[in-house]
């Protein structure tokens, strides 16, 4: 469960050890791209606590939503519409509702062991 985690906090570490230029032009594909990892990220870690984890779904989810998320920023210069803006809304949306079942399955699972704890020492 925690292991997530522990891999985007090596990850952020390495990342802010490592000096990378990105080109300015690139800033918003790389922000899109970021966002849509991160949904995936925290889309597994909720699968993980809810026991529905897939490894190959979340795989296949990551790189399928940072590709779709960077063509749609790109499509969007192209066309001269900031359609990132849509990307980051929707990403923005979900990454709130998945730490809000984060958040909801934590709770759950501590009341339950508290009060299978009080259980046993009832008995």
């Amino acid at each position: 469960m925690w292991l997530p985690l522990l891999g985007l906090i090596v990850g952020m570490l390495i990342g802010s050890a490592l000096t990378l230029s990105i080109p300015i032009y690139l800033a918003s594909y790389l922000a899109i791209a970021v966002l849509a990892g991160l949904d995936s990220l925290l889309g597994g870690w909720r699968a993980i606590l809810e026991k529905k984890f897939d490894g190959p779904i979340l795989m296949s989810g990551f790189f399928v939503n940072v590709i779709l998320a960077a063509a749609l920023a790109y499509l969007g210069d192209l066309l001269g519409v900031d359609l990132y803006l849509a990307a980051v809304v929707a990403f923005g949306f979900r990454i709130f509702n998945n730490i809000g079942a984060i958040r909801h399955v934590i709770i759950e699972q501590r009341r339950s062991a508290r009060q299978q704890a009080a259980r046993r020492d009832g008995e």
